[in-house]
């Protein structure tokens, strides 16, 4: 076994390699608007109510059919799952992680095309869908790893006259529930965590992006995942999903999403069903309020550069994108200066032509984060964007700065999950580390200084999941980078860590008496 190492991204400023993923594209393109099934226990299966799958640059453009479930077929995936558990479960470690492995070569020699579907689904530039698949890779190869190490002898501290043993086992049925930013990466990882360690799965995709759970079941049924161990089930949340988390048989729930729906996922999790015998286990992770502060002792074109990233990759759809950025007074006008620069400079148009940045997922999306511009208006002053891009038909939205605002404003508490960034004035570096944690949630953070000392006080000082320190506050490597946050980010997870993976197993002490 090679030792771990991340997939390297595709360089589409070589004419050549754009060239091949515009042709996957194009040939994507042409398959638009067919019917998947979902698929339980292995079969087909259809409802009578539909998912309907636009093009967000194009909604228009209909890039597929799926079902819409109820709570009939939830509770046939559910025993589809059960099912498949008692012999998935004994299955040998090594085998489990064989089918990640391979899945992870099918995804390499699928990368163009997976890179294309998300293009045409979701919005993402090439680059951004290309770390996406990356990072599927990347889950899928650590976790294997990560299986065949928890599955070997585990330290234990010898006891006189015993043998003794830690094991590592299974929990069950669990229900996972992706969402639609990292399409890709994160419903693989989630679902190949669970599966590797022993589980078998409802896989229940974000509406926004069914076609990448699709591809995610099509890859594992190729790589020999036998019937049952993943179920795929595009459904309705508020019907089919809350009727699976609060299911008896549930054993754990995977969520990535909003606070607000982790928040009552977590609730309903909570209740014990009748014919429950065990509390569920919740691995949520939920939204962010990210900042980067930036001091008065560092470059401050530098700043701009990473500020200006972390905002606007994925159109700032991302739970770690820094939607605030902190300024120390002395350099706040010059900052302000060459941030409008910067940000007037990004080009918004169809994510497959490769322009920067596209549009925003959904019109409910849309909808959501003009009537925060609207909000932030009032609360400051709008220096770049503020609203539709015009003589688009898509869910484009200008790249907005609003800068003078208050801490405790609107826009810089609450989550808009759009390309919008919030821009405050520090006294100081004490005063910028008291609003960086002013929120309620602790996902990610930066700080920008050449002080020494200011950075050893930020590792200290500053609360959140990742904390990253003269580079953006976006971009966590697996394995590199474990990924999750405080407070109401979530239950810190650290996907891609090496703990992630007990988060799907239970362990088991077993002590022999020797003579």
């Amino acid at each position: 076994m090679k030792p771990f190492v991340n997939e390297a991204y595709h360089d589409f400023t070589k004419p050549a390699v754009a060239a091949k993923q515009r042709a996957a594209i194009d040939a994507v393109r042409k398959a638009f608007g067919k019917e998947y099934p979902n698929i339980i226990n292995g079969k087909r299966v259809k409802t009578v109510n539909k998912t309907r799958s636009v093009n967000p640059a194009a909604p228009s453009e209909l890039v597929g059919v799926f079902q819409k479930s109820g709570v009939d077929d939830a509770e046939k995936a559910m025993r589809s799952a059960l099912k498949a558990f008692e012999t998935w479960k004994d299955v040998e470690p090594k085998k489990r992680a064989g089918v990640l492995f391979k899945a992870a070569n099918i995804i390499r020699r699928r990368r163009l095309e997976i890179n294309a579907w998300m293009i045409s689904e979701v919005g993402k530039n090439y680059l951004e869908a290309d770390a996406d698949t990356c990072e599927a890779i990347d889950f899928l190869e650590f976790y294997g790893r990560e299986m065949l190490r928890l599955a070997g002898p585990q330290p234990i501290v010898p006891q006189p006259g015993e043998k003794n043993e830690l094991l590592y086992i299974p929990l069950g049925v669990g229900v996972i529930i992706p969402p639609w930013n990292f399409p890709f990466a994160i419903l693989a990882g989630m679902s190949a965590a669970a599966i590797v360690a022993g589980n078998t799965i409802v896989l229940k995709p974000s509406s926004d992006s069914p076609m990448m759970g699709w591809l995610f079941q099509e890859i594992m049924t190729e790589a020999g995942l036998p019937a049952g161990v993943l179920n795929y089930l595009v459904a309705s949340g508020a019907e089919a999903g809350d009727y699976l988390v609060a299911h008896p048989k549930t054993r754990f729930i995977s969520f990535t999403g909003s606070m607000q729906v982790g928040l009552h996922v977590n609730e309903l999790a909570a209740k014990t069903q009748p014919g429950q015998i065990w509390i569920k286990r919740v691995v949520a992770e939920m939204g962010g309020k990210d900042a980067i502060v930036v001091d008065a002792e560092t470059d401050v074109d530098v700043a701009v550069q990473g500020v200006v990233a972390a905002a606007f990759g994925f159109q700032g759809q991302k739970c770690s994108a820094c939607s605030r950025a902190i300024v120390d007074a002395k350099i706040y006008d010059e900052f302000v200066a060459k941030l409008k620069i910067a940000v007037d400079a990004i080009a918004v148009g169809d994510p497959k032509d490769d322009v920067r940045m596209g549009p925003v997922v959904s019109s409910r999306a849309e909808r959501t984060i003009l009537d925060y511009i609207e909000i932030g208006k009032k609360e400051g002053k709008l220096i770049c964007g503020g609203s539709k891009v015009a003589g688009k038909d898509g869910y484009f939205i200008q790249p907005t700065v609003i800068v003078n605002v208050k801490p405790t404003s609107r826009i810089m508490q609450e989550e808009i999950f759009g390309p919008v960034l919030a821009v405050c004035k520090a006294r100081d570096f004490d005063h910028a580390l008291e609003i960086a944690n002013n929120t309620i949630y602790g996902l990610t953070g930066a700080v920008y200084t050449r002080n020494p000392r200011k950075l050893a006080r930020a590792r200290n000082e500053f609360h959140c999941g990742n904390l990253y320190l003269n580079r953006k506050c976006t971009g966590a490597m697996v394995g590199g980078h474990p990924f999750g946050g405080f407070n109401m980010s979530g239950t810190d997870s650290k996907a891609g860590g090496h703990d992630y993976l007990l988060l799907f197993l239970q362990g088991k002490s077993v002590a022999t008496k020797v003579s």
